[in-house]
Order: structure tokens, then sequence, then C-alpha cells
């Protein structure tokens, strides 16, 4: 899935720091909002290949090309620029999944459940930053480890909702096990490198349900 799409960056790029003047109020430029959003990209790509506390501003400026002023003057702090990568991808994957839950594409909400589990549970995964946030920033970056509990609340509700409207299942699966599924499996593809086990899992957990 490509990582930009232009209805995207636009909704994002209104949340983005802000240069041009106009009646008194700064204003976005496109040319510093599509900087700021490669910065954005580039971090979340370190932070996932060397996590969260080996990923210096260094490293960043440098792999974004830009001069670490530029950076501090974009997020003021790393800890700044960690909050918004959580955001970005936060904001991403409740698009996604709200896509998947009013999509008619899908005829049962066992459908929409796997397609769910999948995904979060890829190749690339936009869950993949904020699970790794999980076991490596609670202590530190307190207001990003936030972001994403709330995330996995809201997900969790979701997920009850779906599995509540499930028909013709004998044995429902509960809301929490679905989670602990979709954490369990992203942890099994990324030592495996492999979607097979991911796909049989799936198949046999939902198995039950024949709507």
């Amino acid at each position: 899935m490509p990582f930009f799409l232009p209805e995207r960056v636009m909704a994002f790029t209104s949340h983005l720091e802000t240069t041009r003047i106009y009646n008194g109020k700064t204003m976005p430029t496109l040319e510093t909002s599509s900087k700021k959003l490669q910065v954005i990209h580039t971090a979340i790509e370190l932070f996932n290949l060397y996590g969260f506390h080996n990923t210096g501003v260094d490293l960043i400026a440098k792999k974004s090309k830009i001069p670490k002023a530029t950076f501090y003057n974009y997020f003021h702090s790393k800890e700044r620029l960690i909050e918004t990568c959580i955001s970005f991808q936060k904001s991403r994957l409740k698009e996604e999944v709200l896509a998947i839950i009013y999509s008619s594409h899908y005829r049962t909400s066992r459908d929409k459940l796997k397609e769910i589990i999948v995904l979060h549970v890829n190749f690339n995964s936009l869950y993949y930053l904020l699970l790794k946030a999980i076991f490596e920033i609670k202590q530190i970056y307190q207001q990003a480890y936030r972001m994403v509990i709330e995330y996995r609340k809201w997900l969790l509700h979701e997920i009850f909702d779906l599995v509540f409207s499930l028909e013709n299942c004998t044995l429902k699966p509960d809301a929490n096990m679905v989670l602990n599924l979709i954490d369990g499996l992203m942890f099994q593809i990324l030592s495996s490198n492999n979607l097979e086990e991911r796909d049989v899992v799936v198949g046999r957990f939902l198995g039950g349900d024949k709507s």
C-alpha cells in the first residue's frame, strides 16, 4: 500500500507547522508540509528498523537530508517527533479500519474481522510502529504511549461490535482474544518473514462463523 495518498496528505498537512502569513495568521506552505511529511516517513522507517531509543536526531536528519536546525524547527524535540509519528500511523489505521467496517465489499462481520486482522498483521504494517511503542516508550515518552493505548482501546471497541454481530457462530471469540491474536501474529511474521501461518491461524480462529 503506498505510503502517501493525496487525500491523506492533504488531511494531514492541515495539522503541520505553518510558515506563510495570511491576515495575521500563519498558513501552511506545500513545500514545508511535503518536507515535514518526508521526515515523518523517514523517522517511521528508522524507528521500525532500529527502535525508538537507537534512532537519534542526527540519524533522522541525515537520512532526511535536512539540517538539524530544520528538524528542530519542524518538531522542536525527538519526543514531539515520536508523538507526531504515532499520531500519523494511528490516524491512518483508524481510517483503514473504518473503511473496512463501513464497506459493502465485505459480506459478513466475519469477513470484516478477518480483513482488520490482515490489515494489522502484514509486511510493512501500519500497526508495527504502535506495537513497538508498547514495549519501548512507556517510561520515557508517556504521551506517545498514551496515544497507542487510546488506539488499542478504540480498536477493541470496534472489534467488540463486530464480534457481537456475528451470526451462526457457535463460539464467538472474545474481543480481547482478537487483539491478542493480532499482537501474537505480528510477532510471528516478524520472526518468520512468512504470512502462511497467519492465514491458517486466522482461518481457524474465525472458522465458526458461517453467516
